[in-house]
């Protein structure tokens, strides 16, 4: 029999085609259906709301972060204990980097309250009452203030805790007298002390601190090893000195 002009022995006719089509449909439909069956029966019985708000709360869970230390008086790395007054003792480095005398978290010498200068710096507090007496800085770079600076000390009254730093120069101009009356106060350094040595020296007049309370420190200006064109690093104590007894 002859073949009808225009048709394909390849081509499936269209009844077969949708048939094929059906049976298909029907098998992913029987195993989306089995699919699903086997994951309602594997996962725990758990509300799609109570899944949401818990995919939500992971991006709000804080970050644990370690506290930020709390600051101490005078910036101490530790607490001083109960019934102790804090201190921190700060020579100058180099031309601008300023001498400071921090005493219960109070600046009494220090650029920021403008009374540091070239020279010995001085504050004396009363013991007693924590108040401060007096602060001021000698020039013994230039000008005859050596004198000033004996009558300011001896002028310490009694019960009175004594601060000195040093900020550029302190030595060239220091004369004997300044030198004997910082001597009589427990100085073992002031005669050793050379052109811009970085000096630091904590003292009490009318009674006796601690034993153990570091007083005093020197770094003298040494070309080898300064840490400025010219100065020597800047030197510090600090500590915790007893009140006294009520």
């Amino acid at each position: 029999m002859a073949r009808r002009a225009g048709s394909s022995p390849g081509k499936m006719r269209p009844v077969a085609v949708g048939t094929l089509r059906a049976v298909l449909f029907l098998c992913l439909c029987v195993c989306a259906w089995y699919a699903g069956y086997l994951l309602a029966e594997l996962i725990p019985d758990v509300s799609l709301s109570s899944v949401a708000y818990h995919i939500r709360s992971i991006g709000e869970r804080p970050i644990l972060q370690a506290p930020v230390p709390k600051r101490q008086k005078c910036d101490h790395w530790a607490p001083c204990p109960p019934n102790t007054y804090a201190y921190r003792l700060l020579s100058g480095g180099g031309r601008d980097k300023y001498a400071k005398i921090c005493f219960e978290d109070a600046l009494l010498i220090g650029e920021k309250i403008g009374n540091v200068g070239r020279g010995i710096n001085i504050a004396i507090v009363n013991y007693t009452t924590a108040k401060v007496i007096a602060a001021q800085y000698f020039d013994m770079y230039e000008g005859d203030n050596s004198g000033a600076m004996t009558q300011f000390i001896r002028g310490a009254p009694a019960k009175s805790l004594l601060f000195m730093v040093t900020h550029d120069d302190g030595s060239s101009r220091l004369k004997e007298d300044a030198k004997k009356a910082i001597e009589e106060l427990g100085s073992k350094e002031i005669r050793t002390m050379k052109f811009r040595s970085s000096w630091v020296f904590l003292t009490a007049k009318g009674f006796e601190l601690p034993a153990g309370i570091q007083r005093e420190k020197i770094n003298h200006s040494d070309r080898a090893n300064n840490r400025y064109s010219g100065w020597p690093a800047e030197i510090q104590i600090e500590g915790c000195i007893p009140k006294e007894p009520s």
